[in-house]
């Protein structure tokens, strides 16, 4: 994603939600002081994962196992938003890909994300204002991971485009040139769920939508 075409919708988002850039720009700078070359997937071994090949796209809406009972998830490469991996890890499918802002998550699917990076997962933590806490206590467990940013990109944390965990997978997915991208455990229109998580979806189904999905 070219962040000059990202930086006027991400400039939207901050409105909208109140949020402060330069919080987003701390918490980068942090999770880039924890990056190290042991530590750092390449881009390379992300795009050999993704391109050319058919993605599943999973956000964690309340109906993400059901609809995984239906799809035969071995004609896909999974992408999995935060909490959505433990559905996978508690089917023993261990996910090709994660994104995660850590902030997410019940205690044990975070413990879950941690033994699919250790099994095999690419895992792309993403910093933002919210979630230094997070990643203080819960980076240094995973052992090899991509950083990611909703700011502006620099050295090796990255900017694929996206806002939340979900839909952040579709951009990845589009960005590393997948063969097609299907979507799973997407509820845009949830009534269960609280203003801010509204408003998220709100944004999720449209910056899906640029994407023509």
């Amino acid at each position: 994603m070219d962040f000059a075409a990202w930086e006027p919708i991400y400039e939207r988002i901050l409105k909208d939600f109140g949020f402060d850039r330069e919080g987003d720009e701390k918490a980068a700078r942090f999770l880039s002081s924890m990056l190290t070359v042991k530590n750092t997937v390449s881009l390379s071994e992300l795009e050999a994962v993704i391109s050319e090949k058919p993605v599943l796209a999973c956000g964690n809406a309340p109906g993400l196992r059901a609809e995984l009972s239906k799809i035969d998830l071995s004609a896909f490469v999974i992408i999995a938003a935060d909490g959505a991996s433990a559905a996978f890890m508690d089917m023993g499918r261990v996910p090709e890909v994660i994104c995660t802002d850590l902030d997410g998550n019940s205690e044990s699917d975070l413990e879950k994300e941690i033994l699919a990076c250790e099994q095999g997962s690419i895992v792309l933590i993403h910093a933002h204002g919210d979630n230094l806490d997070k990643l203080e206590k819960y980076v240094p467990r995973f052992k090899r991971f991509i950083a990611t940013t909703q700011a502006e990109p620099f050295d090796k944390v990255y900017n694929f485009g996206g806002f939340s965990d979900g839909d952040r997978c579709v951009f990845v997915a589009q960005n590393f040139r997948a063969k097609s991208v299907r979507l799973a455990g997407f509820d845009f229109e949830d009534p269960c769920v609280n203003p801010i998580k509204k408003k998220k979806l709100k944004w999720a189904k449209e910056l899906i939508g640029m994407l023509g999905i």
